[in-house]
């Protein structure tokens, strides 16, 4: 079994250098803390500090110790928190944001029944296309669709979704089916927010720039615009599914249909998640999973 003597008092000691602010950290005495420090130094037969009467510095093998002490300390507090979270209920404010369309149709319902559960939980759901900043703006937690750009936040992947290129089948009966990527060219794209769509052809990505006479940043408004026929759109599974299913709108160009991308829930980078986000978080997980 590992000896634990002496690591809390090294590790005050290494923080606050000095003995006399470890001791009061700590709330025993110097004198203590001094042979704790003393006896750790002669089991692992190494010198942990330089002391003078002024000063206490740590050694270049102490900083090597401190280092590795320091992980495992937080990861006991780690442990402990979390054991305590499981025996906590869910209260207090939680801000959250998402995309407006994924957050009404699929994230909103998972929310309702989170806050049914948790009554005493005051839930504050923003939905916005704008990236908001969490930090700036006090949130939580963010769903995020797709590549991630901002590194600075830890990211658990919630689920996966795929991306559809459909017309009605009066419109392709009228202009035939493109079979190929450059066939496009020819169709009358639908577009959204981006006037390129992207594909994969022989395992590499590929972005194709298409044009139409309609351009829209609703999806909703495309869907109405290709179940009447007027082009082709390319959209996400959850905008499109029922149709397709319906037969109302077909499948295109599957063969070159780009592998799913992520649907992401970030959040600061905190150490410790509060049991609020970290429930949320596998509450959401469940239900998009």
């Amino acid at each position: 079994m590992f000896n634990w003597e002496g690591v809390s008092e090294f590790v005050a000691v290494a923080e606050a250098e000095s003995f006399t602010a470890a001791a009061k950290r700590l709330g025993i005495s110097t004198a203590q803390v001094s042979r704790q420090i003393g006896a750790l130094e002669a089991r692992l037969a190494v010198k942990l500090f330089y002391r003078t009467t002024r000063k206490v510095t740590i050694t270049d093998t102490g900083q090597i110790y401190y280092n590795h002490c320091r992980q495992v300390l937080d990861g006991l507090a780690e442990a402990e928190r979390a054991i305590s979270d499981l025996h906590q209920t869910p209260k207090g404010r939680l801000n959250l944001t998402a995309p407006v369309t994924y957050g009404e149709n699929k994230i909103a319902p998972l929310v309702n029944d989170f806050i049914l559960r948790y009554p005493d939980l005051e839930v504050n759901l923003t939905l916005s296309n704008q990236r908001l900043d969490l930090v700036a703006e006090s949130y939580d937690l963010a769903i995020r669709l797709g590549e991630l750009e901002d590194s600075t936040m830890m990211a658990k992947r919630l689920a996966s979704r795929s991306h559809y290129v459909c017309a009605s089948p009066n419109y392709l009966a009228a202009h035939g089916v493109p079979h190929t990527l450059s066939e496009l060219d020819q169709h009358n794209c639908l577009q959204g927010t981006l006037d390129y769509w992207r594909f994969q052809e022989e395992g590499k990505s590929r972005h194709i720039r298409v044009k139409g006479n309609l351009r829209c940043n609703s999806g909703w408004a495309l869907v109405d615009a290709a179940l009447k026929g007027a082009g082709i759109i390319h959209l996400p599974d959850y905008y499109v599914h029922v149709h397709l299913d319906a037969g109302r709108l077909v499948p295109i160009l599957n063969q070159f249909r780009a592998p799913d991308d992520g649907i992401w829930a970030i959040y600061p980078h905190n150490r410790h998640l509060s049991p609020n986000v970290r429930l949320l978080l596998d509450h959401l997980g469940q239900g998009l999973g």
